[in-house]
């Protein structure tokens, strides 16, 4: 496939997971039902609404939080003239506003892109990262950070963490019913009827938040593909990004801040992949993505 196909299929499958975690949400829903019938669900539009507070208050503050956490400091021009042309180059080819440009001071190479809107954007580099590629890396790594930006991807995640969230409050919380004796205890004979339903919802209030972390993960993959191909439509290079992430999988180092919270927004992830499984990892494995990449090189 060129990259056209394999962008429209990453943008697919993106869709795909969002309507699944939709689904896993009326799910819970059927079991708030199933268990404590009408009375219960006002649960529902509580979860959701705290899962929308909390979540997106960070998405619309999220690049003075990841600046926080991560320890980025905005530079001028002046400070990195060479820096900023380079940006500025992949912004005229991808008709992207220029992003403020930020520094992490770290010997590990890594980038990360933030904001809730390309008018809002930024893009960090490590001291690391900068010392140890080429131009033609750098160009790769920033047309990836910008493809975040082009993609929504920040505006992707909120929607993704805010349905989990709401997944995840909502399960506790009508389990803690459960528990304590909440609910309509005139359903009882109702759910004594029929005991494969009343069975079905708890292993569905169990089962839910786990299944919609992963969708989480897996959306949060999905993204980072797409950012892979974007930048190959930016630069029209599959060469230089996937060189850049060459230098990255030789390189052993990791960023002091890798908080799992801002783990999915580097261009690698800062955990330790070999104790994670996949299923549990923010990126797909670097060598698939530098393969993708080698594919499309032979392609074009």
């Amino acid at each position: 496939m060129d990259f056209r196909q394999i962008q429209s299929a990453n943008k697919r499958k993106s869709s795909e997971l969002l309507f699944g975690m939709g689904l896993l949400v009326g799910l819970v829903a059927w079991a708030l039902l199933t268990y404590f019938g009408k009375t219960g669900i006002g649960v529902v539009p509580f979860a959701v609404g705290i899962a929308l507070i909390s979540v997106w208050g960070s998405y619309w503050a999220s690049d003075k939080i990841v600046m926080t956490m991560t320890g980025a400091k905005i530079i001028q021009e002046s400070d990195n003239k060479q820096l900023y042309g380079l940006v500025s180059e992949i912004c005229i080819a991808s008709g992207l506003p220029m992003p403020k440009i930020a520094i992490v001071e770290d010997r590990a190479p890594n980038a990360f892109a933030t904001g809730r809107n390309p008018e809002h954007s930024v893009i960090a580099f490590t001291t690391g990262i900068l010392s140890a590629m080429d131009r033609e890396e750098l160009q790769g790594v920033t047309a990836h950070e910008l493809a975040h930006v082009a993609n929504r991807d920040t505006l992707v995640s909120a929607v993704a963490a805010t349905t989990a969230g709401a997944i995840a409050i909502l399960s506790d919380f009508i389990i803690r019913m459960m528990i304590f004796g909440g609910g309509d205890r005139r359903n009882s004979n109702e759910n004594n009827q029929n005991p494969v339903a009343l069975i079905a919802s708890i292993l569905v209030l169990i089962l839910a938040p786990i299944a919609a972390l992963l969708l989480r993960l897996a959306i949060s993959r999905k993204r980072e593909a797409l950012a892979d191909v974007t930048a190959v439509e930016f630069t029209r290079n599959p060469a230089g990004l996937r060189r850049a992430l060459e230098v990255l999988q030789k390189d052993s180092t990791v960023v002091h801040q890798r908080s799992t919270a801002v783990a999915h927004i580097w261009i690698e992830s800062p955990l330790d992949s070999s104790r994670t499984s996949k299923l549990f990892s923010t990126h797909p494995p670097l060598e698939e993505r530098i393969a993708t990449l080698r594919a499309m090189e032979s392609a074009s």
